[in-house]
């Protein structure tokens, strides 16, 4: 039986949701040091000035050496990652429309500065984004959550979090649900026409609607008190302290040296 596109978006999100690939380099890490260096990461990464391709280049080290300790393909991760191309494309769209100044010249062809930045934005999108789906993939979105409470994160915060993600499983299996239905009603069509949209996506919200009042109505029988209890909490090792000190200056070496420049007067040498 074809399993639909649909069905592996649920089973992939409850497989994320709970935990990581035990098997992997990087599994046994705790989840605080790798938040902790995913977010200075992304720091360092996102305060590079606009207009340094060549600084933010090297930061695609991280995620091409992590997906290898995570045990999955870089190539999987970075053809995940273009699902949000678009919206960074739209982001950034405009700037070689407002910013024609020169950058450099290649040949006889002027390089504006607004098709810099607009690279530069596509890069910072796509990194920023490989960089959490290999924290997702290692640790769970779970135990990111109780790590981001233990780094003092608020609880509400966490909370709702946690709530989103496993309430996308169940939009996606009512959608699953009402796809089947509409299927076994359509005599042969697979497709979508366009007054079919509108009808779809409200009865969508309704039973969405009405399925979410009545999980919290049995979450709040259940003795629901606003938290959530998310994962075991796990102890801080040698390990995740050498994790830490092996990242950091690397990443620091990352931003604030021009590693582009040395490479390049090392090889005129």
């Amino acid at each position: 039986m074809k399993v639909s596109r649909l069905e592996q978006a649920i089973v992939a999100l409850n497989a994320r949701q709970m935990a990581s690939d035990n098997d992997s380099h990087i599994a046994g890490i705790d989840p605080r040091a790798l938040l902790v260096v995913t977010l200075i990461y992304m720091i360092a990464m996102l305060s590079v000035p606009v207009h340094s391709v060549g600084m933010l280049i090297w930061f695609a080290v991280y995620p091409i050496v992590t997906a290898p300790l995570a045990h999955v393909a870089y190539e999987r991760v970075f053809r995940d990652s273009l699902y949000v191309l678009p919206l960074v494309v739209v982001i950034g769209i405009f700037n070689p429309i407002y910013d024609r100044a020169t950058a450099f010249m290649v040949g006889d062809v002027a390089v504006s500065r607004g098709w810099v930045s607009f690279v530069s934005v596509v890069i910072r999108g796509l990194l920023s984004v490989q960089a959490v789906l290999l924290l997702i993939r290692v640790c769970g979105f779970n135990r990111m959550c109780e790590a981001m409470r233990r780094l003092g994160v608020p609880r509400v915060l966490v909370t709702q979090l946690l709530m989103v993600y496993r309430y996308l499983t169940v939009l996606l299996q009512e959608t699953l649900t009402m796809h089947r239905a509409r299927t076994a009603r359509a005599w042969g069509k697979t497709s979508y026409g366009p007054s079919m949209w509108g009808p779809f996506v409200g009865q969508l919200m309704l039973r969405t609607f009405e399925r979410a009042r009545c999980i919290g109505m049995a979450m709040r029988a259940r003795g629901f008190d606003g938290s959530l209890l998310v994962s075991r909490p796990s102890r801080w090792a040698t390990a995740d302290t050498v994790y830490c000190m092996v990242w950091i200056p690397v990443i620091a070496a990352m931003r604030f040296a021009d590693l582009s420049g040395i490479m390049l007067h090392l090889f005129r040498v």
